[in-house]
C-alpha cells in the first residue's frame, strides 16, 4: 500500500468525527484508575497515551497521586492503537495526547480544536527500529521486499528516512499497512520480510529466528521527539490545567530518579512487560530534562530545535507524499510558555 490511505485520512478527516473509536471500544481501554472527581477546575482533562517507553511514566502520576498534588484533574485514556489516539485528539474526542512531532505536523492542520505541543517527553534514541530477516543485511537489500509498518506514522517515517539516506524511496519496497502490534506479529509469522516497530513490539519481532536490527532511530538524532500535545481549546479555556500537566511531568521525572524500583514496577505493569525487559526499552529512550525542553522549543538550525525540525519534517513529508502540503504556519503547533513558567518557578 502506498500513500492513498494516509492522504485520504487527511483529506477527509471530518469523517473521523463519526468514525473515531469511542472511549469504551475494544481498541481503546479506559484506565479506570484515573482521577474522576469533579474538582473546582471542572470536568477531567482526558489525556491519551499509548505504548511508548517515554509515555509509560504517566501511569506513575496516576498511581502515586502526582496529578492531584499539582491540581491536575486528569483522566488517563489508554489506547491500544497509537493511530487511534491521534485520530481521537484531532477529532476533539480527548483533550490531550502523547504523540511524535512528525505525526503532530501531519494531523494538526485538520484538528477540529487545534493541536499544540507543550512539552517534550523524550527523544527516540534507538527505540524505533527496522527489523529484518537474516538475509537482509542493509537498507538497499530491502528493495522489492515486503515491509510491514503502520502507514503514515512514526516508524513509517523512520523507514522513509533510512531509504532516503540510501537514495531510495518507499516505492522501492512493498509497504504492508498494519497496526504496529499486528505488523510485528506478521513478521514473526514470516508473512513479511521486515517490520518497523516501537517498544514493546520490536522485542516481539526479534523472536523470529535470524531476525536482527537493520537500523534504528539512533541513526537520526532529534528526528523523533515524543511530545505532550494538547488542543488549543484546552489552552484557551483551561490554561491552569495545561500548566498542571507540565508541572506533573517534571514531578514524574523526579519520582523516577528518587524511586527507581517503584517507577519501573509501575511502568512495566502499564507496558505489560517484565521489569527486566523494561530496561531494554529505557536504553533507547532519552528522557528530556527541563533544560533540553527549553532548547527544543527555541529557534535554531538543527534537529534539536523543534521549530526547525518541524519545517524539515514537513518538507520531507510533502516530498514523499505523507501529507499533501505544508502548513503555512507551523509555529502555531508550539507553545513553550508552560515549560518556561515551570522553569521560572525553579529559579
Amino acid at each position: 500500500m502506498k500513500f492513498t490511505k494516509l492522504l485520504s485520512r487527511l483529506a477527509l478527516f471530518s469523517l473521523s468525527l463519526v468514525l473515531v473509536i469511542s472511549c469504551n471500544s475494544t481498541n481503546e481501554s479506559p484506565n479506570s484508575q484515573g482521577n474522576t472527581d469533579e474538582q473546582a477546575t471542572g470536568k477531567p482533562v482526558v489525556l491519551g497515551y499509548s505504548n511508548w517507553a517515554g509515555w509509560w511514566p504517566w501511569a506513575i502520576a496516576e498511581k502515586e497521586g502526582l496529578f492531584e498534588q499539582n491540581g491536575a484533574n486528569v483522566k488517563l485514556q489508554w489506547f491500544d492503537g497509537y493511530t487511534s489516539s491521534m485520530e481521537a485528539l484531532a477529532a476533539g474526542k480527548i483533550d490531550a495526547n502523547c504523540q511524535t512531532l512528525n505525526d503532530t505536523v501531519s494531523f494538526a492542520p485538520e484538528a477540529v480544536n487545534g493541536e499544540v505541543a507543550v512539552l517534550v517527553n523524550d527523544n527516540s534514541a534507538g527505540n524505533d527500529k527496522i527489523i529484518a530477516t537474516e538475509e537482509i543485511q542493509s537498507i538497499p537489500e530491502l528493495k522489492g521486499q515486503d515491509v510491514a509498518v503502520e502507514v503514515g506514522v512514526v516508524d513509517d517515517f523512520l523507514l522513509s528516512l533510512a531509504l532516503e539516506e540510501e537514495g531510495m524511496s518507499r516505492s522501492d519496497v512493498n509497504i504492508v499497512d498494519l497496526e504496529t502490534g499486528a505488523a510485528a506479529a506478521a513478521f514473526v509469522s514470516k508473512k513479511v520480510d521486515a517490520v518497523g516497530a516501537f517498544p514493546p513490539f520490536w522485542l516481539t519481532a526479534l523472536e523470529r529466528e535470524g531476525s536482527h536490527e537493520l537500523i534504528s532511530s539512533a541513526a537520526f538524532p532529534g528526528a523523533i521527539p515524543d511530545l505532550l500535545v494538547t488542543t488549543q481549546t484546552l489552552i484557551d479555556e483551561r490554561p491552569e490545567q495545561v500548566q498542571a500537566l507540565v508541572n506533573t511531568w517534571f514531578d514524574i521525572l523526579e519520582f523516577m530518579d528518587n524511586n527507581p524500583e517503584r517507577a519501573d514496577e509501575i511502568m512495566a505493569e502499564r507496558a505489560n512487560v517484565t521489569t527486566e525487559k523494561l530496561q531494554l526499552f529505557k536504553e533507547g529512550t532519552d528522557m528530556f530534562t527541563l533544560e533540553e525542553n527549553l532548547t527544543a522549543f527555541s529557534d535554531g538550525n538543527s534537529m534539536k530545535h523543534m521549530p526547525y525540525a518541524a519545517q524539515e519534517m514537513a518538507d520531507f513529508m510533502v516530498n514523499v507524499g505523507f501529507i499533501p502540503q505544508k502548513s503555512d504556519d507551523l509555529s502555531s503547533i508550539f507553545n513553550d510558555s508552560f515549560v518556561k513558567t515551570y522553569a521560572e518557578k525553579q529559579e
